[in-house]
């Protein structure tokens, strides 16, 4: 059995504030089907110990948790769930982000049992499919390293000033403390945020904040990330978005990135 020690991404039971919402209906995702490609998003889950939220078909409540190990010659994991939580009994629907893409299956059983005199721990065979869909429709580039790229805006009256770590014609990733980011919930639209993409670029963009993460930095310990995709965003604005664009990647083969 692959049962990795908790890493610098464990720090604390996932959180509510951590769940993943299902795969929108609309939206066009790809199956994998593949045992060996499912096995290994599993692992790769249990080894970066990123949240996965649980639907069970039966209650309105998420169960959180995340993918404990996974077995490397049988098709079988283990989920680890919160203290105290449980899996009702029949359907349920796992989410979780896998790298820039959100990553979707159903389970079912009669009886979700965990492990002998381990409560928290509760084993399941591989689905037959997951749904996998991207988030990142467009090209993301990373901002240079050395140069700080910041998104400044007020919200409630409170200014932020966060870090840029990468931008695209769909929206920014941003980076910060978590005491820097209080307030920054997914699902709220921050107005007539200033964006320096650049050392004489700045735009002026509404941002809607679609994903928040906590993670462990090497270098700068715990920091909350915070995805965000632009909102009425004006022609004459896409156009110089696309050019700051153009430039950095033009910059990044240049410099032999």
């Amino acid at each position: 059995m692959n049962d990795p020690l908790p890493n610098e991404f464990r720090r604390g039971p996932p959180r509510l504030s951590d769940a993943v919402e299902p795969i929108p209906f609309g939206s066009k995702p790809h199956d994998m089907t593949d045992p060996d490609e499912i096995g290994n998003s599993l692992a790769l889950l249990a080894e970066t110990g990123d949240p996965v939220s649980i639907y069970p078909a039966s209650s309105t409540n998420v169960v959180m948790g995340r993918i404990r190990s996974v077995d490397p010659d049988h098709p079988y994991f283990v989920l680890e769930l919160n203290e105290g939580e449980y899996i009702p009994p029949g359907e349920c629907v796992l989410v979780a982000w896998l790298r820039s893409a959100k990553m979707q299956f159903k389970l079912s059983s009669p009886d979700w049992s965990p492990l002998a005199n381990q409560p928290t721990l509760v084993p399941a065979a591989f689905p037959e499919k997951c749904q996998i869909l991207n988030r990142r429709a467009a090209q993301r580039l990373e901002t240079p390293l050395g140069i700080y790229y910041l998104a400044s805006f007020v919200l409630n009256g409170k200014p932020y000033e966060l870090q840029l770590y990468d931008f695209s014609a769909g929206g920014v990733g941003m980076r910060a403390a978590p005491r820097d980011a209080v307030g920054l919930h997914v699902g709220r639209r921050l107005q007539r945020v200033r964006l320096e993409l650049g050392p004489e670029a700045v735009m002026i963009a509404d941002l809607d904040i679609r994903l928040s993460r906590t993670f462990r930095s090497f270098l700068l310990g715990e920091q909350v990330q915070i995805g965000c995709q632009f909102a009425n965003l004006s022609p004459l604005m896409q156009e110089e978005l696309a050019r700051q664009l153009d430039h950095l990647g033009a910059s990044r083969k240049a410099g032999g990135h």
